[in-house]
């Protein structure tokens, strides 16, 4: 059966499954496929997620859209989150969403978010004994190929103990 954590683990080290990754990535966010993000670099706690300046990226002034920079945002933190945390355990679920555009894309970009064992263990693991959810800042900023600062974004999330959630989820 298709183990999505052992794809991540194994893509840490092999191009042939960040390949992988990245399909399986296409084919389970529908909506993130015309953007045509890549997995570039996947470690245990950073991620290195590429945004492709091509035609469906681009705003009226052929620049890197707005949107597209926000979902590479979005994407990128919410990825390395899911992948640290037990999915089976905890509800991830976008509370908000900040961005602030620093100069304009006009190639390809790349979005780094970081974090560490000792950052899960204060913003997440620690608050959540005491408290029914929390809500986490992600700071993700993006450079383009020239290394020009794009974007600097901030992505909230709402992160929840499944036996918390009072709503349940509809087949």
């Amino acid at each position: 059966m298709f183990d999505p954590n052992k794809i991540v683990a194994k893509a840490q080290h092999s191009g042939f499954y960040r390949w992988l990754l990245n399909k399986s990535l296409d084919r389970m966010i529908p909506f993130n496929r015309p953007h045509g993000f890549q997995v570039i670099d996947i470690g245990d706690y950073h991620l290195k997620t590429r945004l492709p300046y091509r035609r469906r990226n681009q705003n009226h002034i052929r620049g890197l859209h707005a949107c597209a920079l926000a979902t590479v945002s979005e994407f990128t933190t919410g990825f390395l989150l899911v992948s640290r945390l037990d999915s089976r355990k905890y509800r991830i679920i976008m509370q908000r969403l900040e961005m602030d555009y620093h100069y304009q894309g006009k190639m390809d970009a790349t979005a780094v978010f970081e974090i560490s064992e000792a950052w899960l263990q204060e913003q997440v693991y620690e608050p959540l004994r005491t408290q029914e959810s929390v809500v986490i800042p992600c700071e993700v900023k993006i450079h383009d190929q020239a290394g020009n600062h794009l974007t600097t974004g901030k992505v909230f999330w709402q992160i929840k103990d499944w036996q918390r959630v009072r709503t349940k989820v509809s087949a």
